[in-house]
């Protein structure tokens, strides 16, 4: 497959997932996220809750380490295909040295209500699905994974805050081109995904399907890629993370 011309008319979504995990964690990855792209701008970041079943008698991050300790193997949902929600739990265990299984489901739906049924104690979850949840008392919002308190979740620290100091997993979304395009074109390309994430019409939009909007400059997106394919890679290292 011939790489597209670098001349900004072909462009692409990037992830905290496909440009910096998913190199560590597939055997074929037909590209090098840090040489093979142009970084244009930065669209934002969703957020990752962990959470409980409110009959779980865990109250917050540091009842949640002492549980697995007593409770090897311990399991945590996630919805099956989010590499970065499995990369919390994993993150989790290894800051918190705990023990914890991985159980993926195909979709957060399934996974929530076996979460709220007990079959499983413990989930990382996008909050868009678990929100209502969350809301209605079925699901305890132990902490989020970001290195901010959601706006939706003022109430519920984070998980540094809670005794990891350190710990971010906070899902990130950019705009790339093919590596070469001109500074200039990268330059207007830009300047038009800011503009149009501070629109008020496009913010609401994002806010209300759980997205935190924020552009940045082609820099800022470059530095944060090649920063994260080398901590994520380190995780996922560290734990054998591997997926076919």
């Amino acid at each position: 497959m011939r790489p597209a011309a670098p001349d900004g008319y072909t462009i692409g979504f990037g992830a905290i997932s496909t440009n910096a995990l998913n190199p560590h964690i597939y055997k074929n990855v037909p590209f090098d996220p840090r040489k093979d792209f142009t970084a244009v701008s930065l669209l934002g970041n969703s957020t990752i809750v962990l959470e409980v079943g409110a009959q779980l008698q865990v109250k917050d991050v540091a009842g949640l380490i002492a549980y697995p300790r007593k409770n090897p193997g311990t399991t945590y949902a996630t919805a099956g295909g989010s590499p970065s929600m499995n990369l919390a739990g994993v993150l989790f265990a290894q800051m918190s040295q705990t023990e914890l299984t991985h159980v993926a489901y195909k979709g957060s739906a399934p996974a929530i209500t076996d979460l709220i049924g007990g079959h499983v104690p413990v989930m990382f979850d996008n909050l868009p699905a678990s929100l209502p949840h969350i809301q209605s008392g079925e699901l305890r919002a132990l902490a989020v994974a970001g290195s901010q308190r959601s706006p939706s979740l003022p109430d519920v620290p984070t998980i540094a805050e809670s005794g990891l100091a350190g710990y971010s997993v906070e899902p990130w979304f950019g705009v790339c081109g093919p590596a070469g395009v001109p500074a200039p074109i990268v330059q207007k390309l830009d300047q038009a995904f800011v503009e149009a994430l501070a629109l008020p019409e496009v913010k609401d939009k994002l806010q209300a399907a759980g997205f935190t909007p924020r552009g940045s400059s082609p820099k800022e997106l470059d530095t944060l890629t090649r920063a994260e394919y080398e901590r994520l890679g380190k995780v996922a290292r560290a734990a054998n993370m591997s997926s076919e």
